[in-house]
């Protein structure tokens, strides 16, 4: 039960440092220079084993991590803007959950520019041909302006299982062989 509850406080508290950096950066009249930047932050974080091992560690201290994370990310390049938010979350020993940050910051801005997500799972990666057939469907079907997240997933067989929001379409061969057995079964 108590893991449950923590969850849920974790989602909150990235959607909450979310918010308050697309506030800031939207005053300073500077949002798409810092969701260009908290991208290629979310980047670095996937690209760097030793910087993941920095954002992780529990053995730093606060003053050491703000340290740390001002000469990287100054030693980057980022943005003034960027540099302070990443220290006020090193500052509240929230370093562990930045990439959670990032993510809900994609999120926000994604939904506030109108774009949605599609969240695609395929046997094999996806063509560029494939990719962009998808796209026009999606927006065929009235999505607008899509974003596509692939993930492989070996177990489908093939076919495509296609989630935006709360929506699922699902013609994957797993499931389409599922269907068939359940109606076998039925039919026996």
């Amino acid at each position: 039960m108590a893991s449950g509850g923590s969850t849920i406080v974790h989602g909150g508290l990235a959607d909450r440092y979310a918010r308050a950096l697309y506030s800031l950066a939207d005053d300073e009249q500077i949002l798409d220079e810092t969701v260009a930047q908290v991208a290629a932050l979310g980047k670095l974080i996937d690209d760097s084993a030793d910087f993941r091992r920095l954002l992780g560690s529990p053995l730093i201290d606060v003053a050491q991590a703000v340290g740390a994370m001002r000469a990287v990310l100054e030693g980057q390049g980022f943005s003034p803007t960027v540099v302070k938010f990443v220290c006020v979350v090193a500052s509240n020993r929230r370093l562990a959950k930045l990439r959670g940050i990032i993510a809900a910051f994609g999120a926000l801005v994604a939904e506030r520019r109108g774009v949605v997500t599609a969240h695609v799972a395929s046997a094999h990666p996806l063509s560029t041909v494939q990719r962009e057939a998808l796209r026009a469907r999606l927006i065929e079907a009235g999505y607008g302006q899509v974003n596509i997240e692939e993930q492989v997933d070996s177990t489908l067989l093939g076919g495509l299982v296609v989630r935006i929001g709360a929506r699922l379409f699902d013609s994957s061969i797993k499931s389409r062989l599922q269907r068939l057995q359940y109606a076998m079964k039925g039919a026996a």
